[in-house]
């Protein structure tokens, strides 16, 4: 075991010196252009506008120092975002250049990037003037990430200030004054790390900072755009300072909870690109004395590169004895962990039921002891939407309603049930479907009695660790058909989503109460008239319409699993929704087919064991071995009961190719699940093919096997890519997202039991998770129906197959 690890220090001490020593040769002593198309050199790498997203904080040119993205969207800021154009890559002259074009003023320009060693010169060159009324309007700006430069300094020709937590005054124009103004910005200058030096060629400087209105903002440094110039119109320098023979630090990704002892365990390290070996991986055991022993020690093998880093990769599932555990490469250790035979019987899937839906659910207070986490809200949903209206965050009301209600008419029996979906509490069908899908699910599979929320849904009452007597899921799933249901009977289909009006609203952080005065609009009232019931504010949100086959049966198959479970608890809703669902499937099954069609006629047979569900699914084979991917799991919930020979060979067939094609693309990468990094983080997607791969397994039990619910489950709870190792979940496992973007974003909080998008990419290859900044989307929000349930389902399924 010493002889391994002396073996391994060697290898790493003897890689280091060939590279440093070579560091010329791989172009790591000055800014190269990379065969990625980027800017690199040792410690620093630099993108010109890899991405686009700049609403998001990716885009423009982007600076990675160190292995930490420091500064993002340089570009040119006239109005929201301008269009982009053509990249070249000059590598002869060390160039890379964008065209953009912002098409409204009409104004085209672009910005290059060219390296000079170690420095970068940044230049915008403009195609025409910049037109008069946009002078003293327009900026080439830079954002700082702000978290990491809280108590940091900044010397701007001398005179310095410290970076501060929070905006301040005084305002100028109606905007905060900038800290200062001048030539030459140093950032951070006593933070080796984080040295970042910006010279204005041409003009002057500001440090200013973005979070006037939103702490979502960035400190920004910018250069006002000059009249009359348009070659060279910016010119700045500028020079990101890495660690001295800086290399990337190994990371340990593992599950922050742990593992069952018959359960697979694999540790995956994420290392420096130029490395081509694997150390050692040593397990060690915490003893009750505080003492530790070394149990296990393994070569790791080498995975190979995916994204910017290479992958080791190292199976320790032969250790079985609880307890807890630290995983080591080389100098870096892991947190701790556990192996526990009843591991996930508390604090991991638990808090998602305990507090995340129970926080969310919308139409009710919700207290905990002397919290309240958020006061009665909604009550006043909801108002029809206007015809031929797009939506700011995507709702489109076309030319019809395709219900009897007009704009503003208000619109009954919309102001029950629901959950807040992430930070824009706005409801949408799909997500409110599926969350009680997914719950009404976990209650039959997997038995959910968890009772530690009372829910009195005649006060309109939720308190959060008071017992009542009644599952919790079970509850969870009533408040779901309330608004589904409640949809169907108010305007005679399901509703698209529920959202409010104004962008004002929409930014709400806090306490969704305060939206809206929770009374109905009555247009014939003063603006500041009031009855006990109505008010003369437009305030209501609106409901949105569509007719959308797939949102329709993912509706249906939340109602038809709902009204199996609710038989016994609330009969006269289970016939209610029942009902609903085969009335809406009679009609929308004749429309647009889909996939979810197999899930809803599968959901529906198994709730009326109708044969002519299992018809429905029979005739549409064809559309079925054709679209395997998203509907042989929906099969799977019923197939034992599908008797068609020709359907089960040709059925048999296709699956056994499918689980081949799922098990090459789980090999594509070291996590051991298909994944394809985008801008969002693919934590929900991963999840949800989890859950449909649990319906694979228990529906062709001999063909699929269960590593791809198992492997999913373990992103989540940290073993994903980049140098954050944190659980999706927050307050799930040692490391876990503490800040998310939740409604309770702005406190810098979190919500127990929500479950994060996770790990983004900064395009072309860069993994990020953020978890000192609640405010990128992209990265830790909380979204119904794309986390959370499926997160539950997952732990669930994972421990139910492994006590089999």
């Amino acid at each position: 075991m010493k002889t391994s690890r002396i073996i391994f220090h060697l290898t790493f001490l003897c890689t280091t010196i060939f590279l440093f020593s070579n560091s010329k040769l791989y172009g790591q002593n000055e800014l190269t252009i990379n065969n990625d198309g980027y800017f690199e050199m040792q410690g620093v790498t630099i993108m010109v506008f890899d991405d686009f997203y700049p609403v998001g904080h990716q885009s423009g040119v982007t600076i990675i120092q160190n292995g930490v993205r420091v500064a993002a969207n340089g570009d040119m800021r006239l109005s929201r975002s301008s269009e982009p154009g053509e990249k070249k890559i000059d590598r002869k002259s060390g160039t890379i250049r964008r065209h953009l074009n912002y098409e409204k003023i009409p104004l085209t320009y672009s910005v290059a990037v060219k390296a000079e060693g170690t420095k970068a010169i940044v230049t915008v060159d403009l195609d025409q003037p910049l037109p008069e009324e946009w002078v003293g309007k327009a900026w080439f700006r830079l954002e700082l990430f702000p978290a990491i430069l809280f108590g940091k300094s900044w010397n701007m020709d001398g005179r310095v200030g410290i970076f501060p937590t929070d905006s301040y005054g005084p305002l100028v124009d109606g905007n905060i004054k900038p800290y200062a103004q001048g030539k030459a910005l140093t950032i951070a200058p006593e933070t080796k790390s984080q040295r970042m030096t910006i010279r204005a060629l041409k003009g002057n400087l500001q440090l200013t900072d973005g979070r006037k209105n939103s702490k979502a903002g960035w400190f920004i440094v910018q250069t006002a755009v000059p009249a009359g110039i348009t070659k060279g119109a910016i010119m700045w320098e500028v020079e990101a300072f890495p660690e001295e023979n800086y290399i990337y630090k190994p990371v340990i990704h593992l599950s922050q909870v742990g593992y069952m002892p018959n359960e697979s365990k694999k540790v995956v390290i994420e290392l420096d690109k130029t490395i081509s070996e694997a150390g050692i991986v040593e397990v060690v055991k915490i003893n009750a004395d505080g003492t530790k022993s070394s149990i296990f020690s393994n070569q790791a093998t080498m995975f190979g590169k995916f994204l910017r880093y290479q992958y080791a990769v190292c199976d320790f599932s032969s250790i079985t004895e609880p307890g807890i555990y630290k995983v080591k490469y080389g100098d870096v250790e892991s947190n701790h962990f556990q192996i526990s035979h009843d591991i996930y019987e508390r604090y991991v899937w638990q808090p998602t039921l305990e507090y995340f839906l129970p926080v969310q659910m919308c139409h009710m207070r919700i207290e905990q002891g002397s919290r309240v986490w958020h006061d009665w809200c909604h009550l006043d949903d909801a108002l029809m939407a206007p015809t031929d209206h797009v939506h700011f965050d995507g709702y489109k009301q076309g030319p019809e309603t395709y219900v009897d209600y007009t704009h503003p008419q208000h619109v009954p029996h919309l102001n029950r049930g629901g959950w807040h979906d992430a930070g824009d509490y706005d409801l949408r069908v799909e997500s409110q479907a599926t969350t009680t899908l997914r719950l009404a699910q976990m209650y039959e599979l997997f038995g959910i009695d968890l009772d530690v929320t009372k829910v009195d849904q005649q006060k309109r009452l939720v308190t959060i660790h008071e017992s009542d007597g009644v599952s919790d899921a079970l509850q969870q799933v009533e408040h779901g058909v309330l608004t589904i249901l409640g949809g169907y009977k108010g305007l005679g289909r399901l509703y698209r989503g529920i959202i409010c009006r104004t962008r004002k609203q929409y930014g709400l952080r806090g306490d969704g109460s305060a939206m809206t005065d929770d009374l109905v609009y009555n247009s014939g009232l003063p603006e500041d008239g009031k009855t006990a019931y109505q008010s003369g504010l437009y305030d209501d949100r609106w409901v949105f319409t569509e007719d959308h086959a797939r949102h329709e049966m993912i509706g249906i198959a939340g109602l038809a699993a709902a009204s199996r479970v609710l038989r016994d608890y609330r009969p006269e809703m289970a016939e209610e929704s029942l009902a609903a669902a085969e009335e809406l499937f009679a009609i929308t099954s004749k429309k647009e087919l889909v996939a979810d069609l197999i899930s809803a006629a599968a959901e529906l047979y198994l709730a009326t064991t109708d044969k002519k569900y299992l018809d429905t699914i029979v005739a549409k084979k064809d559309f079925i071995l054709s679209n395997m991917t998203g509907t042989a799991w929906a099969v799977g919930r019923v197939y034992r009961y599908i008797t068609d020979a020709g359907f089960r060979k040709d059925m048999d067939k296709a699956v056994v190719q499918y689980a081949k094609q799922l098990e090459k693309e789980m090999s594509d990468n070291p996590f051991g699940i298909p994944y394809e990094p985008k801008i969002w983080g693919a934590g929900w997607t991963i999840q949800n093919l989890g859950v449909r791969h649990y319906f694979l397994v228990t529906g062709f039990p001999d063909v699929f096997k269960p590593d791809l619910i198992f492997n999913a489950m373990q992103f989540v709870l940290g073993c994903h890519p980049g140098m954050n190792t944190a659980s999706f979940a927050s307050g799930v496992g040692e490391k876990s997202l503490l800040q998310a973007y939740g409604v309770n974003r702005s406190d810098l909080s979190y919500i127990p039991g929500g479950v994060a998008s996770g790990t983004a990419l900064i395009r072309p290859d860069y993994p990020e998770l953020k978890d000192n900044w609640s405010f990128l989307w992209q990265q830790t929000e909380y979204v119904l129906g794309g986390g959370g349930t499926n997160f539950m389902f997952l732990v669930l399924a994972t421990n139910q197959l492994l006590n089999k």
